[in-house]
């Protein structure tokens, strides 16, 4: 099947022979993972959109994409609105959707080890107003008509030694087993990769740009446990990491085993585990309890060894991309770079260090109009030259043993226009405004994230994404439950040891886009006459702002004195670093405003 035209009806065709009126399609796997192996890039083989998120539904004459603000451009640009609709999230959604298009008495299908059991709820409740009906389906049908799809990974477990992980997997085993004991329940299933990865301290080669391993694991309230992974991806190092305590089992054997829990009381998570999941519970005679998987929030408030690591990871990578900083101020001139060729010596950089393990996420390469792309991914017939006159947008990363990294500078490529640095220094504004909050214990993100919009909102401007996501440590570059957000998940309390990103923007469409991006702490803060605990942000990243998009004349003295207190750190953490012309550029792009 040559285009998507044709796989678009192929699948229609395989929807009459499994005898379906419709079928959704999540951007997901069986782990309830954002970033998935190829194996499970279904979405983007029937579709061609090439973002991270998003959800499809395929009826006999009409399909839908779903994707939320992050995406709308990036989706026209990649999926063909002759077959399909575009449609806004959290404006609508895929069970709203189908109440509204769904034929009376339909049959839609959907994967169970692709939905969460909230979701399965929305559709069923949706369909029935219709008088349709919502299918589990025992084969997927995308995966029927894809014939050359991967196969999953086969690469091994790696050890994630407690040098790094600042405690060992039997401690955080025991953790969890108190837990267990204080819910009175006898076992937890941990099915989100991240939470499986960290728990057993473990991490793995299967997801690009994200060191997880496929698998699943049962932790039980005698601390004890069981890992189900394919067999040849255990080396011996694995094996003697994981001990006695740590049941090795077939990966293929996990749904049969979830029905061996008759007359026990399982925890398993609403939100990370699938739809299945619940299913093989239930049916075995276990008593389910909707609980949060209570890995994520130990994962996510990082001890003083991931902390510790997680700095010296932000040196190292701060320095690699103030050298590419300065590359790009001697090359761009000269014409001729790419969005590709520049995205290729920033990872050659980071590679010098000699300890990069990955990206953390494809690198957002944006010239010009394709940096208003707000998760935009260079390719091929896409590849723009970085041209005098415009913005170059690059939001990056890296995965080290010690930690992951995350990063976005906007830099102008000769002179900028005066509406470029206008609005440039308003994203800044809310960018310091956030770095220099202060607020008290018990504070949630979704009551900071006004912080960093409020100059851009009294312009009449905005960015449709969020101000800030969790970063995990040699994890996933996007970790839960923190975030900065007013819309949709930035209810969970913040907490010193917690890793946020500090990511304010503004997106021209067509033109240009802007985006500030440093991570941050979340540490405790003494208050002279405070009558309350109260915390505040330490800023991690460091590499340079770029002076030239600065309009000085709209920063107050308190914002001036913070960025330049800002450069002469970098100067401090990132100058030992460089040397000879890189060095001198350093402390040329750093000096006072």
């Amino acid at each position: 099947m040559s285009t998507y035209e044709d796989r678009l009806k192929a699948l229609r065709e395989q929807l009459k022979r499994d005898r379906l009126d419709g079928f959704v399609v999540p951007l997901t796997d069986e782990h309830m993972s954002e970033y998935v192996g190829t194996y499970a890039q279904r979405l983007a083989w029937l579709t061609g959109f090439q973002g991270s998120a998003g959800s499809a539904v395929v009826l006999p004459e009409e399909a839908a994409i779903f994707v939320d603000g992050r995406y709308t451009l990036q989706v026209r640009e990649q999926v063909d609105g002759a077959h399909w609709q575009y449609v806004g999230v959290p404006q609508s959604s895929v069970a709203q959707w189908l109440r509204e298009h769904t034929s009376d008495g339909a049959r839609i299908g959907y994967d169970p080890w692709l939905h969460t059991k909230t979701w399965v709820k929305q559709a069923t409740e949706a369909l029935a107003s219709k008088g349709a009906e919502l299918v589990a389906v025992d084969t997927n049908p995308v995966d029927a008509i894809w014939p050359d799809r991967p196969k999953p990974s086969r690469a091994k477990l790696i050890v994630h030694p407690e040098s790094y992980a600042g405690r060992s997997a039997a401690d955080k085993r025991q953790e969890i087993a108190n837990w267990l004991v204080s819910k009175k329940a006898d076992a937890v299933v941990l099915s989100a990769l991240d939470s499986l990865a960290w728990t057993l301290n473990i991490r793995g080669q299967d997801v690009e740009r994200t060191p997880v391993a496929l698998a699943y694991a049962i932790v039980h309230a005698d601390a004890t446990a069981d890992l189900y992974v394919a067999p040849e991806k255990l080396a011996d190092d694995v094996l003697q990491h994981l001990g006695t305590a740590v049941r090795v089992h077939d990966r293929t054997s996990f749904a049969g085993d979830l029905e061996e829990f008759s007359g026990k009381r399982i925890v398993a998570d609403p939100e990370r585990a699938v739809a299945a999941i619940f299913d093989r519970l239930e049916q075995g005679g276990a008593t389910v309890l909707e609980l949060r998987d209570p890995a994520v929030l130990p994962k996510a408030v990082k001890n003083v060894t991931e902390i510790a690591g997680h700095k010296a990871a932000q040196a190292r990578d701060g320095a690699a991309l103030s050298r590419f900083l300065h590359w790009l101020s001697v090359e761009a001139p000269k014409g001729g770079l790419t969005e590709m060729s520049a995205a290729d010596q920033l990872r050659a950089f980071r590679e010098e260090t000699g300890q990069l393990v990955d990206l953390s996420f494809d690198t957002i390469s944006g010239a010009g109009p394709n940096g208003a792309v707000v998760h935009y991914r260079v390719e091929e017939k896409t590849n723009r030259l970085i041209e005098p006159g415009t913005l170059y947008l690059v939001d990056s990363g890296g995965q080290y043993r010690d930690g992951t990294t995350d990063v976005t500078r906007a830099i102008a490529i000769g002179t900028p226009s005066d509406e470029m640095r206008e609005r440039f220094t308003l994203v800044l504004k809310g960018h310091i405004a956030l770095a220099r909050a202060q607020f008290p214990v018990g504070t949630r993100g979704s009551q900071l994230d006004v912080l960093a919009r409020q100059y851009l909102w009294a312009a009449g401007l905005d960015y449709a994404h969020g101000t800030g996501h969790g970063v995990g440590s040699f994890l996933s570059v996007h970790e839960g439950p923190q975030r900065i957000s007013s819309f949709g998940g930035g209810d969970e309390p913040l907490q010193p040891g917690m890793f946020l990103s500090n990511e304010p923007g503004y997106y021209k469409a067509g033109e240009y886009g802007i985006r500030i991006e440093n991570l941050v702490l979340v540490e405790r803060r003494e208050v002279a006459g405070a009558e309350q605990d109260m915390m505040g942000f330490e800023t991690l990243t460091f590499a340079p702002l770029d002076r030239h998009l600065v309009n000085v004349t709209l920063l107050s003295d308190d914002e001036r004195a913070w960025l330049n207190a800002y450069h002469a750190r970098v100067v401090e953490v990132v100058g030992p670093q460089l040397e000879g012309t890189a060095r001198k550029w350093l402390e040329a792009a750093c000096a006072p405003l």
